[in-house]
């Protein structure tokens, strides 16, 4: 059909780019909440030794769901402290409470209002069905852009993507309130809220907390995903192994979630109704409980040290002493971390998130004239759209100047001699490829504005195809990592080979599996390796089991980067 595309992504675009600047103050506002709670229940957990915790929380599932789980909760939290998750467990636990209980005061209110009126009902339940089928992801984006990176953005997502149960939960359990329990209580001339509160809820607080227990199990599944956007804990140790194929440390944090769940489970399900209530009532347990919060929250304050006590000449106080970076697998993540420590920036924290969430930050303080530092890379078209420059790097944390390297399978050149005769012979600058990333930057589809830029410069790639066989449909699968360098070159290869007679597939992976696939034959190459420090490590691990052709790209720079509004010039300014 030749109906021209609605530009419903412009719209959107338009609307998210409104919504952030009208509303700046107020998620500001949210921000500073979110954020303030989240340290209070943080603090509240690490208070003390980790066995006082660990004992706390035995003793409260065995108070709710009977002693083998006790058992259970009192060697799985042991295990995960002497593994070395302590830290990122309390973070994560921390999110998921906040989030559950985001979702208990909006979420049981709206069902409530849901049971009582028919119109709301009607109103909600598309916006409900809609937030539960839209993928977890997709709740990134906006959070992004509303709050930042870090903890905030994915406490949010994870209450949009859990609230649905408790919502519906809770205007199902009032609904099968017994109607003869409603006509007694109009009998007795009970009003609108004596009804609701000494009838409909007593009686539907199972359904609730189903609702409530649902809730919190998908706030916990969101762990891994809101690690995209830089929220800390398991599942940033999950999807830092995931890019590194550390299968054990994967499996290790993997565990540790698994222990976690079963115990908030457990506790959340059995709550109403405690296993040993006869024992000891349910009313001294919990002041117990609550007396424990309150002292902990005493002891340990309620606020963190700021940033201005830190010290230094005033950027750490402006940034909160944080450097954006992006996917924790990333060579430059390791170069960034060890700058940290070759110029003793013991103070400062790197915030691990990804490389659109970088740009994401990066694009929202540039526009608000706000100081800020990421780890960038050149080329990268954020240098064409800002005006941007590297922090001086005297102790050479972040190496030289680099090159971006193509590495094919063994077997390759037996197999496809036409499509390796390209890839051997594929070799662009700097300028060419950021002529690509401005094209998709600016919206254009990567293999269209590869094959604008191939259209634009035939003579070079008349270069890459000299004395290459013609492909007869042979599938040639390449892969990449999600970051602007790499979708435009690999985009650009891909395209020349299908126009030379190949079938080109791509894959979008981490930087580890894009390494290891090369090297044990499942892909046939990348044109994505940087070389000699970014992708060190991975180069070490697989070299003797793939095939280097050589740079592709020569003039690459990894470094810390901040606008050229900011007065800071060096790495050193930032002690």
């Amino acid at each position: 059909m030749n109906v021209p595309k609605i530009p419903l992504g412009d719209w959107v675009d338009v609307l998210v780019q409104w919504i952030t600047v009208a509303f700046a103050g107020f998620f500001t506002l949210i921000t500073t909440m979110i954020e303030s709670l989240l340290n209070i229940i943080v603090d509240v957990l690490s208070a003390g030794p980790p066995i006082i915790l660990i004992i706390i929380l035995t003793l409260l599932v065995t108070y709710t769901s009977r002693w083998p789980l006790g058992i259970f909760t009192l060697f799985s939290l042991l295990l995960i402290d002497n593994l070395g998750y302590w830290d990122s467990s309390i973070q994560t636990i921390a999110i998921v409470l906040l989030s559950g209980l985001l979702t208990i005061i909006i979420g049981i209110p709206v069902g409530i209002w849901c049971a009582q009126r028919k119109t709301v009902h009607r109103i909600v339940t598309p916006i409900l069905d809609f937030m539960q089928t839209m993928p977890a992801f997709v709740y990134l984006i906006p959070s992004i852009l509303f709050f930042g990176i870090g903890m905030v953005p994915g406490i949010i997502a994870s209450f949009i993507f859990a609230i649905a149960p408790t919502i519906r939960m809770t205007n199902l359990g009032i609904k099968e309130v017994p109607k003869d329990l409603i006509e007694a209580a109009d009998a007795f001339g009970s009003s609108t809220s004596q009804k609701l509160f000494k009838v409909q809820l007593p009686i539907a607080t199972p359904t609730i907390m189903a609702g409530v227990n649902q809730s919190i199990m998908l706030a916990l599944s969101m762990v891994v995903t809101a690690s995209l956007v830089g929220a800390p804990g398991l599942g940033a140790d999950v999807y830092r192994a995931v890019s590194q194929i550390d299968v054990g440390k994967g499996f290790e944090a993997g565990l540790s979630i698994v222990f976690i769940a079963v115990i908030l489970d457990r506790i959340s399900q059995n709550l109403r109704k405690p296993a040993y209530e006869n024992v000891i009532k349910k009313k001294i347990v919990f002041s117990i409980l609550v007396v424990l919060v309150i002292l902990a929250a005493i002891v340990t304050g309620v606020t963190k040290e700021t940033a201005t006590k830190k010290g230094g000449n005033g950027i750490g106080a402006q940034t909160d002493y944080q450097i954006i970076g992006i996917e924790p697998g990333a060579g430059i993540m390791a170069q960034a971390d060890r700058a940290l420590k070759d110029y003793q920036l013991d103070n400062w924290q790197l915030q691990e998130g990804s490389s659109a969430a970088m740009t994401a930050e990066l694009k929202k303080a540039y526009n608000q004239k706000k100081p800020i530092i990421v780890t960038g890379w050149a080329p990268h078209w954020m240098f064409s759209t800002y005006e941007l420059k590297f922090l001086k790097d005297p102790k050479k944390s972040f190496g030289a100047v680099e090159d971006i390297h193509t590495i094919v399978r063994k077997g390759l050149k037996q197999d496809a001699p036409g499509a390796y005769t390209i890839l051997d012979q594929f070799s662009w600058k700097p300028g060419d490829m950021e002529k690509v990333m401005v094209d998709i930057k600016d919206g254009r589809d990567p293999a269209e504005a590869a094959k604008k830029w191939i259209n634009a410069n035939g003579d070079k790639v008349g270069n890459w195809t000299k004395g290459a066989k013609a492909g007869n449909g042979e599938t040639i699968n390449l892969v990449y990592v999600a970051w602007d360098t790499e979708i435009a070159s690999t985009n650009v290869i891909a395209k020349v080979l299908e126009q030379n007679g190949f079938n080109v597939k791509l894959s979008q992976v981490e930087v580890g599996p894009m390494f290891a696939g090369v090297a044990n034959g499942s892909v046939d190459g990348m044109v994505a390796a940087w070389l000699p420090s970014t992708h060190r490590e991975y180069y070490k691990q697989y070299k003797n089991d793939f095939i280097d052709l050589g740079t592709n790209l020569h003039g690459t720079k990894n470094g810390l980067v901040v606008p050229k509004y900011m007065d800071i010039n060096s790495i050193e300014d930032l002690k």
